[in-house]
């Protein structure tokens, strides 16, 4: 799958089968659904569901729990926009 099907998947009313958590979670982010998109990565291991969870909880206004994960996931806080961050991370998930 690449980005522009993933963003036309938005149109149906749950993601497409076989997404990553991280993947589900950017996927419910972007139809408006904050705490499903958390619910999808919360308790998932790794830097690739850490670098989403930062992503979501600087989305929140959380920056200090949004530092945590960045610092969890090895990556620096992300200065752009919130949509530069979402379609790179989106992007970087679906190679």
């Amino acid at each position: 799958m690449d980005l522009t099907t993933f963003k036309q998947s938005l149109k149906a009313d749950a993601p497409p089968a076989g997404l990553t958590p991280a993947l589900q979670a950017l996927w419910w982010d972007a139809k408006g659904d904050w705490d499903q998109a958390h619910g999808c990565i919360d308790d998932e291991p790794g830097k690739d569901a850490a670098r989403v969870h930062a992503y979501l909880h600087r989305k929140e206004g959380d920056e200090g729990n949004a530092r945590y994960w960045y610092g969890t996931a090895g990556a620096k806080f992300f200065e752009g926009t919130l949509d530069a961050e979402w379609g790179e991370l989106a992007a970087a998930r679906l190679k």
